[in-house]
């Protein structure tokens, strides 16, 4: 490579240690730590073959190239096997892999060589300072580095000869517009290829936008230079033409991919051709929203006919029968569900509610257990229900104690150890108590449950001053609960500050005037 190509080589190592530095700065955001998703999203991530991942990964780029070139299949969503994994050298795709790559390469190539003998400007060559073309020489300062244009306004008669001002327009060689087309085309694509981490997907049309730019310089340069090379009017008719008829076809399929995205129905209705069990799954959630029971438990069936695992889907069927009193088929698709995945929370819950209504105690409890263990989501209704099911206290911290050895890094404590506080305070082991609802406060300084209890324990303790002092704190947090106007109630007619008590009382009823225990506490507190 000569020396002209030092500018160039100059510009591609700045773009490419701009976009590490923008890839390190995003990996500093995320932890760290590559992007977490779930094997279906990726399959061949996921394959224990090297050799699958290797010709699977390799083939992709040409997949995503043909949606550029031909995008007549489209979808929403290109995971599961949208794609079927290349697991042999000799399935026939691996053909589209080899010509894609050599086809790269040799653009690159054909790019980057140059030559002092040969150049090419908008798709005319020019040698040693002429052009070839039509047999006239060309002056060697010009060297197709500036286009003549004859000014309309400069023109004009002098000593009967006619002066013409020539305005030189300085433009880019063929070979850099191809350089900056393959740059847009490949570097923004780069953190899609699997190459740095695994991304959460197959195809993302989304990640074509950038690319798109790129594709269109090359096929513009394409045309111009077929356009120029073409001797007869019969084949630049041919190029003008197809070019014409291309633009015409993009942009017919434009206007039919809009009406796709019109709304959610649509969309996923356009995606069962590429990814049938992903789109029936959210179709049967958009036809469930509208009250459409029996087509939406058609398409959950349809989605759960090509892929059987997914626990979602598997949820979501058990869920709609459940809501149509179907309750021994919701319970066998809420046991599929968790089969699939043992950490599925809200599958735990209402099959422990489902035993429960059929009067199956101890199953359920053991449910209950399990979904404590696992993974706790719905943390009021667990506590409802699971203090029905406890045989005693000590039995509850038992199971407490145990979530809090196996509970995730990134779970969020602070009900867990107020209800741990709660506990021992119901043991009378006060100092037990108050050890958990600090810690509570701790982990989340405006959890508005552990200021009540705590200040609960304050003014049974005689610190009155200081249980005030929260009660007053978790209204300061806020003001639209009347649950913690009541509890503040409560400590005041204890403290027999009476006028103070019924104000409370009253705030309290006017804000939860749909709650039985609050206007029944209020009513008897005005009494």
């Amino acid at each position: 490579f000569q020396r002209k190509n030092l500018t160039l080589f100059f510009s591609i190592g700045l773009l490419t240690s701009w976009g590490t530095a923008l890839l390190g700065i995003r990996l500093y955001w995320m932890g760290n730590r590559p992007p977490s998703f779930s094997n279906s999203d990726n399959p061949a991530a996921d394959s224990d073959s090297f050799l699958t991942r290797t010709l699977t990964f390799f083939y992709l780029p040409t997949k995503n190239l043909w949606l550029l070139l031909c995008p007549d299949t489209l979808s929403f969503d290109w995971s599961m096997d949208a794609v079927p994994l290349l697991k042999a050298v000799s399935d026939w795709r691996n053909l589209h892999t080899v010509a894609f790559y050599a086809g790269l390469l040799l653009l690159a190539y054909s790019s980057l060589k140059g030559s002092s003998n040969e150049r090419e400007f908008n798709g005319k060559t020019v040698m040693n300072g002429k052009q070839n073309a039509n047999g006239h020489s060309c002056h060697p300062e010009m060297e197709y580095k500036t286009l003549e244009v004859k000014s309309s306004f400069a023109s004009k008669e002098e000593n009967g000869l006619k002066k013409h001002e020539i305005q030189k327009l300085q433009l880019p060689s063929t070979e850099n517009i191809v350089i900056l087309s393959l740059s847009l085309l490949i570097v923004p694509f780069i953190p899609a290829t699997n190459l740095f981490f695994y991304v959460g997907f197959v195809i993302a049309e989304r990640v074509l936008y950038v690319p798109s730019m790129g594709f269109c310089l090359l096929v513009t340069v394409g045309v111009r230079a077929l356009y120029v090379k073409a001797q007869k009017r019969f084949l630049k008719n041919l190029v003008f033409c197809s070019t014409a008829a291309l633009i015409v076809f993009y942009g017919l399929k434009t206007v039919v991919r809009n009406g796709d995205w019109q709304n959610e129905e649509m969309l996923y209705r356009s995606g069962i051709k590429v990814n049938p069990a992903k789109a029936w799954g959210n179709l049967g959630n958009v036809l469930k929203s509208q009250s459409k029971i029996s087509e939406a438990e058609s398409a959950y069936r349809n989605a759960l006919y090509y892929r059987s695992n997914m626990a979602d889907m598997l949820y979501n069927l058990g869920l709609l029968l459940q809501e149509n009193s179907r309750f021994s088929e919701a319970l066998h698709y809420y046991k599929l569900a968790i089969g699939s995945r043992p950490t599925l929370a809200s599958a735990y819950l209402n099959t422990g509610i489902i035993l429960m209504n059929q009067g199956k105690t101890e199953e359920a409890r053991r449910t209950f257990v399990k979904f404590w263990l696992y993974f706790i989501c719905e943390w009021m209704t667990f506590k409802l229900v699971f203090s029905h099911l406890c045989v005693s206290l000590q039995e509850a911290l038992t199971v407490y104690k145990e979530a809090i050895q196996k509970m995730p890094r990134q779970f969020a404590p602070q009900s867990l150890y107020n209800m741990m506080g709660e506990a021992y305070m119901r043991l009378s082991r006060l100092p037990e108590a108050e050890h958990w609802y600090v810690e509570s406060l701790r982990s989340k300084s405006d959890h508005i449950p552990a200021h009540l209890t705590y200040g609960k324990l304050l003014a049974l303790t005689g610190r009155k001053s200081e249980a005030e002092k929260y009660f007053m704190k978790a209204i300061q947090l806020d003001p639209t609960k009347g649950n913690c106007y009541m509890h503040y109630g409560q400590f005041l007619l204890e403290e027999s500050r009476l006028i103070e008590a019924a104000e409370m009382a009253k705030k309290a009823a006017e804000l939860d005037n749909t709650e039985f225990d609050v206007v029944f506490n209020a009513a008897h507190m005005l009494r």
